[in-house]
């Protein structure tokens, strides 16, 4: 099993963040990567950004791969960003033990990549399973991007028609998803 990690909205000063682990089931993360630079190659786009794309495009993303063989876990935290719930945050996501690598979305600041080493290590995680990339290199972190962004927005937003449809659609590979005062919702 493979991890990618990413989050949306961590700048921000209010509304919601969101923390995305993208969990690729098989021990072979390349069929997922392939499926999704396929999706991006039939949409005409270089790499899926969820801040930069129309709601077609996103639509028929999320679409295109909702047969592949993934699953997602995501936290939804308050803001102003707080590190203290960031950390909590990812703990609590990172529920499965066995796994082959975890990728961090490498586009952060210093901080952030060290934070999440930290956190990963002190959860006993070997450090040698950890990475850093951006998403260029990994298409399943552009995955990741995909569902941080769109649960942000659908925990900011649920009354938006293209939100609430696009989330009814996305949220079956969603396991579960945690609110950072121990609520957990579907």
């Amino acid at each position: 099993m493979h991890i990618f990690i990413d989050e949306s909205g961590i700048h921000k000063e209010n509304g919601k963040s969101s923390v995305a682990l993208v969990y690729v089931l098989t021990d072979d993360a390349q069929t997922l990567e392939n499926a999704i630079v396929e999706a991006e190659k039939s949409l005409r786009i270089d790499n899926f950004h969820w801040t930069d794309c129309s709601w077609k495009i996103r639509t028929e993303f999320f679409k295109s791969l909702s047969k592949e063989n993934f699953f997602v876990r995501v936290s939804i935290i308050q803001n102003p960003f707080n590190k203290n719930n960031f950390e909590e945050s990812v703990k609590l996501l990172l529920v499965e033990k066995k796994f082959k690598k975890i990728i961090i979305d490498g586009k952060k600041p210093r901080w952030y990549s060290s934070k999440m080493k930290k956190i990963l290590r002190d959860a006993g995680i070997s450090i040698k399973k950890i990475s850093t990339a951006n998403d260029e290199s990994f298409a399943c972190l552009r995955l990741a991007d995909a569902y941080a962004g769109l649960s942000r927005a659908y925990w900011e937003r649920k009354e938006n028609k293209n939100v609430s449809e696009l989330y009814k659609l996305a949220c079956k590979k969603i396991k579960t998803t945690q609110l950072v005062d121990g609520q957990e919702v579907r």
